[in-house]
């Protein structure tokens, strides 16, 4: 180990403090030039915008229901008695025609029914005959012999009366064998299909037990539910109708068939007038004709089906259609001036839709609408329009 003399114990401390200044003021004197930037120039923002014009729309309102036949019944015999035919198309699904026959009860009974009604008429017809030959014989006897006034009773008017009495009432009894016996044939009283079938071949129903249930297939009825304010924008009359209005409005309907959007096309037939209760809303009634007619292999619109309904409304002039991205919550928008300058604009909003909000005042024809571009909103601020181009944000980059 080195032993350092008294001299360089004295010169090393200074020796180092010489070398550190020296290398601090290296670092000052040789330290990197940072270069001098220009401040950017921030344009102002790039807005997309739309013209708008004053345009003439039809206000349709949307509902939606559930597909009914117009009428419905249930099939029920007037006689007793055991079934002796059912129609081929008779199960749950089955067409048939108006007239076509249905189902026939045992009809025997009612056939004899009928000869023995028969038999009372030819009996009080005979009584009828003999009556009336000793009604004559008594007034020629009277005649001759008799003196006076003579009495009804004498003259056989009684026994004549009842006699006609008797074969009227015989008549009264054929006429409602045969309408019995007309009875035991169940035809169809319209073109329908078979909903439900409860009675088949061979079994007896008495008057009254319900057959089946059919419906008919010449129209098909949607009951659509309004809101008060909608009735606004539809031509319903809603009191009396008038022979000479104008005719209940058309209606669309579509749902999902298949996998498939179908459409069917209808009319509003009528309204049901009164208020629901539970949900202050009005029903009306669409009517389609000929659901089941596959022309062109268009699908039927079966009973029961959810359908969507459009329901085709008023003409209104001067409105003007936005996207919904142009106005906000408060019913304001963004327009930009002839100096290219932002402006808040108050709308009068007639009604918003899914793809549309509907403007019947606070714009003008040619006014600019701001779709995008906007984050924080400031009255006034200069704005760029965005024509398509792809223009740089900062320039002096």
């Amino acid at each position: 180990m080195l032993l350092l003399t008294k001299p360089l114990k004295i010169i090393l401390p200074f020796a180092v403090l010489l070398l550190s200044f020296t290398a601090a003021w290296g670092l000052i004197a040789f330290k990197p030039q940072l270069e001098e930037q220009q401040p950017e120039t921030e344009l102002p923002p790039l807005v997309t915008v739309i013209d708008v014009e004053p345009q003439t729309l039809r206000l349709d309102v949307y509902s939606q229901g559930v597909v009914t036949p117009r009428t419905e019944i249930d099939l029920v015999p007037e006689v007793a008695g055991k079934i002796t035919f059912v129609h081929p198309g008779f199960f749950s699904g089955g067409f048939f025609a108006k007239n076509d026959l249905l189902m026939t009860i045992d009809t025997r009974d009612y056939d004899y029914a009928i000869a023995e009604a028969q038999a009372r008429i030819a009996e009080a017809g005979r009584l009828l005959i003999s009556e009336q030959a000793q009604a004559e014989q008594a007034h020629n006897e009277w005649q001759t012999l008799g003196s006076g006034k003579p009495t009804p009773l004498a003259m056989r008017e009684p026994q004549l009366a009842e006699a006609r009495a008797k074969l009227k009432a015989a008549e009264a009894e054929l006429a409602k064998a045969r309408l019995k016996r007309s009875r035991c044939e169940l035809r169809a009283p319209f073109a329908g299909r078979v909903h439900e079938k409860h009675m088949g071949l061979g079994q007896y129903v008495q008057p009254g037990e319900k057959l089946a249930l059919i419906y008919s297939i010449d129209a098909a009825e949607i009951r659509l539910p309004l809101a008060v304010d909608q009735l606004a924008f539809l031509d319903l009359p809603l009191g009396i109708p008038d022979s000479k209005s104008s005719q209940w409005p058309k209606v669309t309907l579509t749902a999902e068939f298949a996998g498939e959007p179908v459409r069917w096309e209808g009319r509003i037939v009528r309204t049901e007038g009164v208020m629901d209760e539970a949900s202050a809303q009005l029903f009306v009634v669409a009517e389609v004709a000929e659901p089941y007619n596959q022309q062109d292999r268009h699908p039927p619109l079966l009973a029961g089906l959810f359908v969507k309904a459009v329901i085709h409304g008023k003409n209104r002039h001067d409105l003007f259609a936005l996207p919904p991205s142009a106005v906000d919550a408060s019913q304001n928008t963004l327009l930009v001036d002839g100096e290219q300058r932002l402006r808040i604009r108050r709308l009068d909003v007639l009604r918003h839709e899914a793809d549309r909000v509907l403007v019947k005042g606070g714009l003008r024809a040619g006014d600019r609408i701001v779709t995008a571009g906007v984050q924080v909103p400031v009255d006034g601020v200069k704005v760029r329009i965005d024509n398509g181009l792809s223009v740089p944000k900062h320039v002096g980059q």
